[in-house]
C-alpha cells in the first residue's frame, strides 16, 4: 500500500493512494493554511471511524440485519501539551433499521473493535479506545 502527498501551496496538500482517489489536507489560516481541506488529525479520526464502520456494516449484512442508516460519531480527546496526541477516542455507532437484533449489533461492534479494525487496534496500543452503539427503530 502506498500513499502520496503533493504540496499545493502554504499548508495545503493533495493526497492520493493506490485506490486512485484524492483528498485535500490543509491547515488553519493562523498557521499559514487556507482551510481548504481536512486537518491531519481529523483524517485520523475519520480513518478510525470508517475502518470500523465498514467492518460493522459488513458483519450486519452477513447476519441479515435490515439496516436503513448508520451514523458513526467519533470523538477524540487530545493531550493539552505538544505533541497533542489523542489520549482517548470513542467510536459511537447509531444504527437505524427494522427489527435489528441487539446481540448482532453488539457483536458486530465488538468484532470490529477487537479483531478486524486495524486502525482502532493499532491505535489502542497508545490511545484509550472505546466503542458503543445505539439502535434506532426505522419508521
Amino acid at each position: 500500500m502506498k500513499a502520496i502527498l503533493n504540496w499545493q501551496n502554504g499548508l495545503e496538500f493533495s493526497g492520493s493512494a493506490d485506490s486512485g482517489h484524492q483528498v485535500i489536507i490543509d491547515g488553519p489560516p493562523d498557521l499559514g493554511g487556507t482551510n481548504a481541506g481536512f486537518r491531519p488529525m481529523e483524517m485520523l479520526l475519520l480513518s478510525v471511524g470508517s475502518c470500523s464502520a465498514m467492518d460493522v456494516m459488513h458483519i450486519l449484512k452477513k447476519s441479515r440485519q435490515e439496516v436503513t442508516d448508520c451514523r458513526i460519531e467519533i470523538d477524540g480527546q487530545r493531550a493539552e501539551t505538544e505533541p497533542k496526541v489523542f489520549t482517548d477516542i470513542h467510536v459511537q455507532f447509531v444504527v437505524t433499521g427494522r427489527h435489528l437484533n441487539e446481540k448482532h449489533v453488539a457483536r458486530a461492534v465488538e468484532l470490529s473493535a477487537e479483531k478486524y479494525c486495524s486502525a482502532s487496534i493499532m491505535l489502542a496500543a497508545s490511545v484509550n479506545m472505546s466503542h458503543g452503539y445505539t439502535i434506532v427503530e426505522a419508521d
